[in-house]
């Protein structure tokens, strides 16, 4: 992209059609009621004009209403872009606002590893009966068997609930969770997958494919696919929920041993969770393909920051968590507007 040119990234029905990184100034304005457009301007090495009131849709009052006014969520002043960071793909936004800070790569497909049971969980809190309880079957031992797949230790015969199984797949990123769940709630895994990719399609996940409940590479390493761009959208649908952020913000979850079930602890597999500061979630991914990736959340300050990095080469199990650290330092420290 040549200097001087100016860029609108519209995002529609949740997916951000834009493949380049924002650099210079970018003018937040106040979210609609659906926070899912956003309206970026950007000018290389210098700031756009904000958002005139005119152009801004106008809310329908009753002649005889006062609306009560609302603060304004907070504005950044972007400068620069993190520093150090190796991940192939990712991106940082204003929660409150979807406005873009930081990307690269931002519509590249790549594989995504487990972040893809965060569909697997939007699916089945959207469907509800977070109480049904399920009897954990025998066929899950091969199925985690087969692929060396992470796993939450689940009894065969055990009977948890779907809340409980929720907590065993986005906590230690169990794939015999996320297993029983599909199977349970498609019902089977076919009518389960169809579910998924018709709820990427409705959130405007234009560029993501799912063949599996939790990202495993079957049939092949690239067969689950998104983008940085639409996991962002994820992210954004997904943190909604309150059941959704409740769990994904824990470090630890414990289930006392009981009438028809032993004993469970799980601790999040995200390392933001309990070291740095403000962080409540989102999902770890790891395959051979996808490398370390790592869809997160963080608040500090009144600023609400949410964003993605993919393919963190494997210097450590951490490393989803340490390129997230410098994406997320960068971003808070950006001057408020």
């Amino acid at each position: 992209m040549r200097a001087g040119v100016r860029v609108t990234v519209i995002v529609a029905a949740g997916s951000i059609l834009a493949g380049a990184a924002v650099a210079g100034s970018v003018a937040l304005s106040a979210p609609s009621k659906s926070p899912a457009r956003v309206n970026v301007r950007a000018a290389a090495g210098r700031s756009a004009a904000p958002a005139t009131p005119a152009a801004r849709a106008k809310p329908t009052v009753a002649a005889s209403a006062t609306p009560a006014p609302r603060p304004a969520p907070p504005g950044v002043q972007v400068t620069g872009a993190p520093t150090g960071l190796k991940a192939k793909g990712g991106v940082l936004a204003n929660a409150a606002t979807g406005g873009l800070l930081w990307s690269r790569d931002l519509g590249t497909e790549r594989p995504i590893g487990s972040i893809t049971k965060v569909m697997t969980a939007l699916v089945v809190i959207r469907a509800g009966n977070l109480d049904r309880q399920i009897q954990v079957p025998r066929a899950v031992i091969a199925y985690v068997g087969k692929y060396g797949a992470d796993s939450a230790g689940l009894y065969p015969g055990d009977t948890l609930t779907v809340q409980q199984l929720l907590e065993a797949m986005l906590l230690p990123s169990g794939c015999d969770a996320a297993y029983i769940l599909a199977t349970a709630y498609g019902p089977g895994m076919p009518a389960f997958l169809a579910k998924m990719n018709a709820t990427a399609q409705q959130l405007g996940m234009t560029h993501t494919h799912f063949t599996s409940p939790d990202g495993l590479p079957y049939p092949t390493e690239l067969s689950t696919f998104s983008t940085p761009a639409d996991l962002l959208t994820l992210g954004l649908a997904a943190m909604k929920s309150p059941v959704f952020r409740s769990i994904v913000a824990q470090h630890i979850y414990q289930i006392p041993k009981g009438s028809g079930h032993h004993h469970y602890w799980w601790q999040n597999t995200n390392d933001l969770i309990g070291s740095y500061p403000g962080a409540d979630g989102i999902k770890t991914g790891y395959t051979t393909a996808a490398l370390h990736c790592l869809l997160f959340e963080a608040s500090r300050g009144g600023l609400t920051l949410i964003g993605d990095v993919l393919g963190s080469p494997a210097t450590g199990p951490a490393s989803g968590a340490d390129a997230a650290t410098r994406v997320l330092n960068w971003g808070f420290s950006l001057r408020r507007t």
